[in-house]
């Protein structure tokens, strides 16, 4: 049995004793694209339940050994507000060591997406450890996901947590 709870969204499934959230199903949600150049390719999926979209070489770059390279997409877009485009990397180009840098693209961002890519083998340049990426080339991908706004109050106390500061490694191995 479903029933609303009082001036929300949200809707509890009782399942023996204890209630269960079921979250709300958004509609399908539009990111406007835009192919900056002739040559662009709008992201695509392999699948409609993958969870990013790839992007798309916009043009022929080499990558040396131990750096990194900034490679155009030609393409922007318009990200709803509340959301933001999050690009990672394809894991065949991370099986040969091209990683992204992190990329986060702002919901008010209208410029062309560009990804960062590193090759990180080791070595002297050249064509054997350089890495080539060619125009239409899949280089990266982009997942759009919600992103709450907070507001940061600061304060001269945080609450205790049975943590504290303990980090880098602090829950084993």
């Amino acid at each position: 049995m479903l029933k609303e709870v009082s001036d929300s969204l949200f809707f509890w499934k009782d399942k023996g004793a204890r209630p269960v959230w079921i979250p709300p199903i958004e509609d399908d949600l539009v990111v406007k694209v835009k192919k900056l150049t002739s040559t662009a390719i709008v992201p695509t999926k392999s699948r409609k339940t993958d969870a990013g979209y790839d992007l798309y070489a916009d043009e022929d770059k080499e990558i040396p050994p131990e750096r990194t390279i900034l490679i155009s997409t030609g393409i922007s877009f318009a990200i709803p507000d509340g959301y933001a485009g999050l690009i990672w990397d394809r894991s065949g180009l991370g099986s040969k060591g091209i990683h992204r840098h992190a990329g986060v693209v702002d919901s008010s961002y209208r410029g062309e997406v560009k990804v960062c890519l590193s090759n990180s083998l080791s070595g002297h340049h050249s064509a054997e450890n350089s890495y080539f990426v060619s125009k239409g080339d899949r280089i990266a991908q982009i997942l759009f996901q919600k992103v709450p706004h907070f507001d940061l109050v600061e304060t001269e106390e945080l609450d205790d947590t049975d943590r504290g500061s303990s980090g880098f490694g602090s829950s084993g191995k």
